[in-house]
Order: structure tokens, then C-alpha cells, then sequence
């Protein structure tokens, strides 16, 4: 990479606290689709597969057709961002991954538009879920690829042994403490705010909510950690 590029790499918000701000939207994202969409996640996959064993057991609250839709657009948008990584992959860093965040932010806003405009339509659910779990596959890809550790922004079981293994109780050092802590605390956040919109403004505030983090965050994002 010559020293332009490198310059042309460093404009904007380090992806550190970029993702921080994602794990923010996935929280989001996952209280509108467990909360608001038949207890479904659209972010957490891992407790997206165990809700489906949950629909599979007949257990009350849960629908194998809801989880089976946001299991399969999360596949399909992890496909889309692999492919779209393939063939970038000698671009830059940074236009990649601000082309990705605003097609998730334009994904988000398509939902929240029709949580607005048909809440309380059949299909409305299934779009939603569709939509956010596109979206969150494609980011997902996107996030593996950058490879900053310990920020997956969607999952937490990984992050929250290793804080916990790493640190000084458990003979660590506890370096990377800050980062995971900060993971850990941008989920919840993000899961009580989304609950709070939920609970007293319906699915569309806080999808438009989520769309407007991803897409600022899409602007400013640099290419660097």
C-alpha cells in the first residue's frame, strides 16, 4: 500500500469503536426481532438456532417459520457479503466496509419505512425479519473479514470467556479487558434502548434509530483498527 493510500486508509473513525457502535445496533435490532417479532433473533444466530429447537419442541411463543426466515436471510446475506469481500478484495479497506454499513443502514431503513407504513400487516413480520437478517449477515461477513478481535458485534459468548479468562482472577493479564468490557456494555445498551422503544413507540422508531447509527457510522468509518 503506497503512502497515499495509506493516508486515503486513515480518514475517519478507527473501526474499534465503529463496531462498538454496531454492537450498539445489533442490540437494537435483536429487541425489535425477539420482542417485537414473535421471539426471533435477526442478529444472534446462536440464539437464533436454539429458539429454532425450541419451535421444533412445540414450546409456546415460538415459530419455526419466523426463525427458519431469519436463519435463511442471515445465510443469504453472509453469502452476498462474502462475495462482495471477494471481489474487493484488493480495494480499499475502508470503501468496503462504508459501502457495506450503508447497505445496512438502507436494509434497516427499508424495514422501519414499512413498520411504519404497515404495521400491522402479515407480511409486515416476515419483511422485517427478512430485511434485518439480510443485513446482519451481510455485516456479519463484512466483520469477519476485518478481523479486529474480540468485536464480532453480534455475539458475545466468546468475548465474555475471554474477559473472564484472561483476566487476572483467571492468571491473565487482562489486556484486552477494556475492548471486551466495552462490547459487553454496547450490547446491553443497545438491547435496553431497543426494549424501551419497543415496549412504548412500536418496531419503527427504533428500526429508523438503528438505520441512522448504521448509516453515520458508514460515513465516518476509517480503514484502520
Amino acid at each position: 500500500m503506497s503512502e497515499s493510500d495509506d493516508g486515503h486508509e486513515s480518514r475517519g473513525l478507527r473501526l474499534v469503536p465503529v463496531l462498538l457502535g454496531l454492537t450498539v445496533v445489533s442490540g437494537l435490532i435483536d429487541a425489535v426481532s425477539y420482542l417485537g417479532l414473535g421471539h426471533v433473533f435477526t442478529a444472534n444466530m446462536t440464539g437464533n438456532v436454539v429458539v429454532l429447537g425450541f419451535a421444533a419442541a412445540g414450546a409456546p411463543g415460538f415459530s419455526i417459520p419466523h426463525t427458519a426466515t431469519s436463519l435463511a436471510c442471515f445465510l443469504a446475506g453472509a453469502v452476498a457479503g462474502g462475495r462482495v469481500e471477494r471481489r474487493r478484495a484488493d480495494g480499499s479497506r475502508r470503501t468496503w466496509a462504508r459501502l457495506i454499513l450503508a447497505a445496512e443502514a438502507a436494509l434497516v431503513g427499508v424495514s422501519a419505512l414499512t413498520a411504519f407504513l404497515a404495521p400491522h400487516a402479515t407480511a409486515t413480520v416476515y419483511a422485517l425479519i427478512a430485511l434485518t437478517a439480510f443485513a446482519m449477515g451481510l455485516r456479519n461477513a463484512t466483520v469477519r473479514r476485518l478481523g479486529i478481535a474480540d468485536l464480532t458485534t453480534t455475539v458475545l459468548t466468546m468475548t465474555l470467556t475471554g474477559l473472564a479468562a484472561d483476566s487476572r482472577a483467571g492468571g491473565g493479564q487482562g489486556t484486552h479487558s477494556p475492548r471486551r468490557t466495552a462490547s459487553v456494555v454496547a450490547m446491553a445498551a443497545g438491547a435496553c434502548l431497543g426494549a424501551w422503544l419497543v415496549i412504548h413507540h412500536g418496531l419503527g422508531i427504533p428500526l429508523l434509530v438503528a438505520a441512522v447509527g448504521s448509516g453515520v457510522l458508514a460515513a465516518v468509518s476509517s480503514g484502520r483498527e
